[in-house]
């Protein structure tokens, strides 16, 4: 898999080496209470039969809960090939493996080759892209119904803790950066492609979205 900028390869990098780590920290803990949050919204919106989206999966516990709550089939999406197999052996051992399709790359290179979905699921995904405007409208482009993500409140200490991950890649050499992008700017692309906001949660350091099409 070719990445088109070295942000995109360095992530790919940094987060596979994460993956069982990750894996492993689910297994034993469960979801944070963010992720909590994000499946509590969109229980309210229903998820019986629905298409889910996950756009930057990870290990796959997410969409894999959804599915077993009541959806119909998910498509997972992240840069991480390591990632994308330890989501696989998650589906394979929940007995979900005919129901999810896993692809490995950039969101934003594959966009053409996705089919919409019922629902999609950005969950602490923002953060990680330079260009939050693309990744959005890309991403509502393929929402038939539903529009879920959590990113970083714009308060001074994310913006620290920005600065701070931003000084440990530099020393790594690693061109992977997160970022803070404008809440405010975030709900009015949203609101002007046709979904009006459902719910809201917040933790200290992550604000939760659910956006409905009506």
């Amino acid at each position: 898999m070719t990445y088109c900028c070295p942000h995109s390869q360095s992530a790919s990098k940094l987060f596979s080496v994460f993956a069982k780590r990750f894996h492993r920290h689910y297994i034993r803990h469960g979801f944070d209470p963010s992720q909590q949050q994000l499946l509590a919204g969109l229980a309210q919106t229903g998820v019986q039969g629905a298409s889910i989206l996950d756009i930057g999966c990870g290990v796959g516990y997410l969409h894999q809960t959804l599915l077993e709550q009541g959806a119909q089939q998910a498509t997972g999406i992240d840069l991480a090939q390591q990632m994308l197999i330890e989501a696989q052996t998650l589906a394979a051992q929940r007995g979900l493996s005919g129901r999810v399709h896993y692809l490995e790359g950039d969101f934003i290179e594959l966009a053409a080759k996705i089919s919409p979905a019922d629902i999609t699921v950005l969950d602490k995904v923002v953060c990680c892209y330079p260009d939050a405007n693309i990744l959005v409208h890309q991403s509502l482009a393929k929402t038939q119904r539903v529009y879920a993500l959590t990113y970083p409140r714009d308060r001074w200490f994310t913006r620290l803790g920005v600065r701070l991950i931003a000084a440990i890649m530099w020393t790594l050499r690693s061109a992977f950066r997160s970022y803070v992008h404008d809440p405010k700017q975030i709900e009015i692309w949203i609101s002007h492609a046709g979904f009006h906001k459902h719910y809201e949660a917040r933790t200290i350091v992550w604000i939760t979205q659910i956006f409905v099409k009506p």
